[in-house]
């Protein structure tokens, strides 16, 4: 998988978690010819810990979509912070935990869309 690759795949995934109607369908799509595990993983443990955030304030910030660069960012700078600090990548399994178990509906509808 290219950088490219890796960037339009967090690009596709982010719009789960913007506040307004989410076309799982779309992001099945953008998604279905990469390995679905890969694809999971990459959704509980690189995009949702940097979006997550939108869906739980009162009112979110990001209505349509995610800013396409400083989402790379945001997640280039999370993975660096847990490859380098030991804490950090304790803390955040925790989190990843959580965030599966919080929003498994949305690997459950991106799935579904996945032609078998």
């Amino acid at each position: 998988m290219t950088a490219k690759d890796r960037y339009d795949i967090y690009w596709a995934l982010s719009d789960a978690f913007v506040d307004n109607e989410v076309d799982y369908k779309s992001i099945a799509r953008q998604t279905e010819d990469y390995d679905p595990l890969e694809i999971k993983r990459m959704l509980y443990e690189e995009v949702a810990p940097v979006c997550h955030t939108n869906l739980e304030t009162v009112i979110p910030t990001i209505w349509s979509a995610f800013n396409r660069g400083q989402l790379n960012s945001d997640i280039a700078q999370m993975l660096e912070a847990r490859a380098s600090s030991r804490f950090r990548r304790q803390i955040d399994k925790l989190l990843i935990r959580w965030l599966e178990f919080r929003y498994k509906y949305i690997w459950r509808e991106i799935s579904a869309h996945y032609r078998k």
